[in-house]
């Protein structure tokens, strides 16, 4: 059976939203707490100073460097990465953010400068890269601001920056401490969680193999805000007497891991509950030596916060082979559905899908069906025979390829476009990869690919309305399994990925616009409201200048963030983790959230490479995003309306 869901491109339907107020909100207090938003990422906040009428004068009120030029002078061999992801948080004050090299930094959110940055322990200056975000938590001890840096976890003084040494060892706990045959610990992309009064935090303990061969698993862990003292341990591979634990047939639990949450854990502080988005079981491409769907991988799995049992999970991709893990956080909205008010959790997914549950009991909001999808045709493979697909929302985003969804903004392009796929085995959404040269092929070339769809900057909900707001991108990907050596048939083969899209004619992408995309959804009705290309994409590439085509989207890791007066959106950077040459935009759009009008473009010193974030402070409303490009230094930029 054939499954090919698409999304019609360029077509906007426009519908008015059931306006409904929601329970969960932001405060209102110019905060911003997590990094999106709230502990339920929504990425919203009710500030009305930007408007539609002034958006366009949004000018930079202040900026600083990803890494301070005192540290860079200090340390001339100093590497500062390029793919700069980090959010500030607002709180009691201050910004509180994780520079380039993962040191947490307390900044004065009127000026940018920096009040304190986190003490460097010798031999410890050489980080990981920074944090996406960092941990607030005000308890009956006093504040404190969380942070991973390296195999650490830190409690700092939100004032000085000084650990706090009654946290663990002298105000750090060490990551690596109970992960087995973990040599080191890697969690460098987002914030601890911090929920009543324990710490949580995701990630992945690595080998000295430098393989996925032998990884542990990812588990989830929990640790006492005021100690340090370990609470808890959910298992993302079950162990022996645990439920799951069939789902690994050969007893493949023993010899593989991964299936941690790289992203970012959500949660409901009232009901006591957190919710976490797990990714892909190692090796990401190839599954012979996991036979089985593989629990917990590639879940939604809803947790106890106090003491990590397992209330209800939902598996999105059974025995992954696409590197489909779920890179967004969880969102969390009150709705309501035929009547009936729901307390929801919604996942977006790489695979262009919105994932709706009911937040305390996991049931799905709408149906979800388990549909046929293609077979292996790997030597000792195992491939899933159904993947689930949501009833509603319609997908975002493209799915599959066939010649249909090919380039044709003339004949000549769509003539080399069609020559192209001819190299390449296709189909639709869950072809599984393919050995090099078998049938004459390179590999395969599938849609959505493994940078999405949707990726790590998420949705955003506006919870006056229940409307959610995705970006993402058409973005195919080519894979191709080598075979090696091992014990098993393939155990050692590798996935030879090009970290180039397509590649399409002229340097051009291979499929129909758009390439990036923003979707409106209403989450009362599972109904799409709009959607608009996210930037001008390659139409003024030498083949389509003259053309006169309209905006085409930009293909770049865009974030998004709401506010009660508009959606903002970026473009994404082409220093981001596999952007082709020439993705991303330096630009920051405003569009009407009803209609989906771009009513404002503010320009930015480079590209866009974390999610941005909005505050108040003295009267003034800011939004600061970080920013980055090939020719252009990482730093961090404030705007804000003239004075």
């Amino acid at each position: 059976m054939r499954t090919r869901l698409t999304l019609a491109c360029l077509t906007l339907l426009l519908l008015t939203p059931a306006a409904r107020p929601l329970a969960q909100r932001s405060t209102g207090s110019g905060d911003w707490m997590h990094h999106g938003g709230d502990a339920g990422s929504t990425k919203y906040a009710p500030l009305d100073q930007i408007t539609p009428e002034n958006a366009a004068s949004l000018r930079i009120a202040w900026r600083r460097p990803a890494v301070s030029p005192d540290l860079t002078a200090a340390h001339p061999k100093l590497v500062v990465p390029r793919n700069f992801r980090a959010t500030p948080l607002k709180a009691d004050g201050m910004l509180f953010a994780s520079n380039a090299i993962g040191l947490a930094e307390g900044i004065e959110p009127e000026t940018g400068r920096t009040v304190w940055t986190q003490e460097v322990r010798p031999g410890e200056l050489e980080g990981p890269g920074a944090s996406r975000t960092l941990g607030y938590w005000r308890g009956d001890g006093g504040a404190r601001v969380f942070a991973v840096r390296g195999a650490h976890l830190y409690a700092l003084d939100p004032r000085s920056g000084k650990p706090i040494t009654t946290f663990g060892t002298g105000g750090r706990v060490d990551l690596v401490a109970g992960l087995g045959n973990a040599s080191t610990f890697r969690w460098s992309a987002p914030s601890p969680l911090v929920v009543r009064d324990v710490v949580i935090i995701g990630g992945q303990g690595w080998t000295d193999e430098g393989t996925q061969e032998h990884i542990p698993p990812g588990d989830v862990r929990a640790f006492d805000a005021r100690t340090g003292s370990l609470r808890w341990t959910f298992h993302v591979v079950p162990r022996q007497g645990e439920p799951g634990l069939e789902t690994w047939e050969r007893e493949s639990w023993k010899e593989t891991g991964s299936a941690k949450a790289w992203n970012f854990i959500s949660a409901d502080g009232e009901l006591g509950l957190i919710y976490v988005p797990l990714s892909s079981a190692a090796n990401e491409w190839y599954g012979g030596e996991r036979p089985g769907a593989n629990l917990y991988s590639d879940s939604l799995v809803c947790l106890d916060a106090a003491t990590g049992a397992r209330k209800w999970h939902f598996q999105m991709v059974h025995h992954d082979l696409w590197d489909y893990d779920n890179p967004t956080a969880p969102i969390l909205a009150d709705i309501t559905v035929n009547g009936r008010p729901i307390k929801a959790v919604v996942q977006v997914t790489k695979q262009a899908f919105t994932f709706v549950f009911d937040r305390v009991t996991g049931e799905p909001v709408w149906p979800i069906e388990e549909r046929p999808v293609p077979k292996s045709t790997v030597p000792g493979e195992w491939t899933a025979p159904t993947q689930p697909f949501p009833t509603r929302p319609a997908p975002f985003d493209r799915q599959g390829l066939t010649d249909d969804d090919l380039i044709d903004f003339t004949p000549d392009l769509n003539a080399e476009a069609r020559d192209i796929v001819k190299q390449w085995t296709i189909g639709p959404m869950f072809t599984p990869p393919t050995v090099e040269g078998a049938d004459g092929k390179k590999g395969t070339m599938y849609l959505p690919g493994w940078i999405g769809g949707a990726n790590w900057g998420g949705a955003a909900l506006d919870p006056e309305t229940g409307v959610l707001y995705v970006p993402s991108v058409t973005f195919p990907w080519l894979g191709a399994l080598v075979p090696g050596k091992g014990r098993f048939a393939y155990q050692q083969t590798r996935q030879r990925l090009d970290r180039v899209p397509g590649p399409g004619p002229r340097g051009l992408p291979i499929t129909k616009p758009p390439y990036g995309r923003i979707t409106a959804i209403n989450l009362n009705t599972g109904e799409h409201l709009w959607m608009v290309p996210n930037g001008d994409g390659p139409r003024d590439h030498p083949a389509l200048k003259d053309l006169n085509l309209p905006p085409l989207g930009h293909m770049g890791r865009a974030a998004p963030l709401v506010t009660k007066t508009l959606l903002f959106v970026t473009e994404g950077s082409e220093t981001g983790l596999s952007i082709p040459p020439g993705g991303g935009g330096k630009w920051l759009g405003a569009y009407d959230k009803v209609t989906g009008r771009r009513v404002a473009r503010i320009p930015l010193p480079a590209g866009a490479t974390g999610a941005p974030m909005t505050y108040m402070h003295a009267g003034r409303q800011y939004l600061v995003v970080a920013v980055a490009g090939e020719d252009h230094a990482p730093e961090v930029v404030a705007l804000s309306l003239p004075r």
